[in-house]
């Protein structure tokens, strides 16, 4: 039988999270009627980043003062959707380079939606300028990043709100009360994770001027600077390891983290992984589209598996996780949750919460997620609190380095076909010299690693 002990400060801080969450009107934040308004800034102003600021500014009267992208158009149409949007009608000022942007303006507040490769560099840059941060996951390409990301969040008492929002999910926040707290599992000793989205760019565009609206210079920054084939926006540069890790860092990372805290999971054991490219040979992409990894607990193992190509093991659940007990089978994902008693009592189940008609606007808004929307809020009015009472925010950075890393590391352990036990006081792999080389990628010229030793 696994044993989880509630760690105390993460019993506390978790307690203190829900009590927040529950103190906080639907369309109010903590600051929402305070006289000096959150100065905040965006860095990466594509979808995913508006999409996150939008929701802050729905659920908080915040100053969105500047943003920051290397591409023109996208920079120029993010100043119009944020002054449609504020209160204030304001455009905030537009920068192309985030340094300038940070030395600018003395912010509260920074939201980073930018590719992965960038992450580690411009959080610890905005901590370093004054500010908190909403950070996109994973939140590091290489495990070391993720260290001097946490050290430098401790060093300031800076609050970082990792975007793993499924802590922060209605309907799996009822999945944990009703199903995991209340003991109905029994004892857990196994879970499966997965991904079996089609999501895996796999073509030869070819080469092509880089237009001028585009600092491409900029976008690649501490990456290797691949030939430009085409705007890397979307998921074109999710395609590449160059910027960064594959379907395991990009969707492993939610179903893991999820898992971790309903089990309150700490760093794992071991970690071992197989998997390549086995089937989609033709395109420039250099992720894999097979994966299995093992993250291995005491008398407890969760095993990932992506595949994208074929069909899902579970068409209702093609991304998600099942924590298996002697008591019951627990399954869900983003849209639903179900438990299912081994013997004698109730089904439980659970769809996703949508919140259109307290939010209207979400209808129409090009590319929102409709069904993630209500927990990016509710992720939001979290740190917002954890901003305001000086506590660890529900997803908090030392929790977001431990899921993102550990993915990283199934990469890792994939590449050098064998398995690796990762100690984080000494941040090192454990006897292998080899793997502990590769937790720290080369940046590129003039880009500075941020861990020094």
């Amino acid at each position: 039988m696994t044993n989880f002990k509630l760690n105390r400060r993460k019993f506390i801080q978790g307690a203190n999270a829900v009590l927040a969450l529950a103190a906080l009107q639907a369309k109010g934040g903590p600051f929402a009627n305070t006289p000096n308004k959150l100065r905040v800034g965006l860095i990466g102003a594509g979808w995913y980043g508006k999409s996150d600021l939008f929701r802050l500014i729905q659920v908080s009267d915040v100053d969105v003062v500047a943003v920051c992208d290397v591409d023109r158009n996208h920079l120029e149409e993010a100043g119009r959707l944020i002054s449609e949007r504020q209160t204030s009608r304001k455009v905030p000022a537009m920068y192309s380079d985030y340094r300038k942007m940070l030395a600018d303006h003395p912010l509260d507040l920074v939201l980073i939606g930018t590719p992965d490769h960038w992450h580690a560099r411009q959080a610890i840059d905005a901590m370093t300028a004054g500010a908190h941060l909403y950070l996109q996951k994973p939140v590091s390409v290489d495990v070391l990043e993720g260290e001097a990301i946490l050290a430098v969040a401790r060093k300031y008492n800076r609050k970082v709100q990792v975007g793993t929002q499924r802590r922060s999910t209605p309907h799996l926040i009822d999945a944990k009360e009703n199903v995991i707290d209340k003991g109905l599992l029994g004892n857990v000793s196994h879970v499966e994770l997965c991904c079996y989205y089609h999501m895996r760019k796999d073509g030869n565009p070819p080469l092509a001027p880089v237009p001028e609206f585009l600092d491409y210079e900029m976008w690649t920054g501490p990456a290797p600077l691949r030939p430009y084939d085409g705007l890397p926006h979307g998921s074109w540069w999710r395609t590449f390891m160059e910027y960064g890790n594959g379907i395991t860092g990009d969707m492993c990372i939610h179903m893991f983290d999820t898992v971790r805290w309903l089990l309150q999971l700490d760093w794992p054991k071991r970690i071992s992984a197989t998997g390549g490219i086995y089937v989609q040979k033709g395109g420039k992409s250099t992720i894999a589209d097979t994966q299995t990894a093992v993250f291995e607990y005491d008398e407890l193992n969760c095993i990932w598996q992506h595949r994208t190509w074929g069909t899902p093991a579970d068409p209702e659940y093609p991304w998600a996780f099942i924590i298996y007990g002697d008591r019951g089978t627990l399954k869900g994902s983003v849209m639903k949750y179900e438990f299912i008693p081994a013997g004698q009592g109730d089904r439980i189940a659970k769809d996703v919460v949508y919140e259109r008609d307290e939010f209207p606007e979400d209808i129409d808004e090009p590319r929102i997620e409709l069904h993630t929307a209500p927990a990016t809020r509710r992720h939001m009015q979290d740190l917002l609190s954890a901003i305001q009472h000086d506590r660890l925010p529900v997803a908090d950075i030392e929790e977001g380095h431990i899921s993102t890393a550990s993915c990283i590391l199934a990469n890792l352990s994939m590449q050098l076909n064998r398995p690796l036990v990762y100690d984080p006081q000494t941040k090192v792999c454990l006897d292998d010299p080899e793997a502990t080389a590769l937790l720290r990628r080369s940046y590129r010229k003039p880009w500075q690693h941020p861990y020094t030793t």
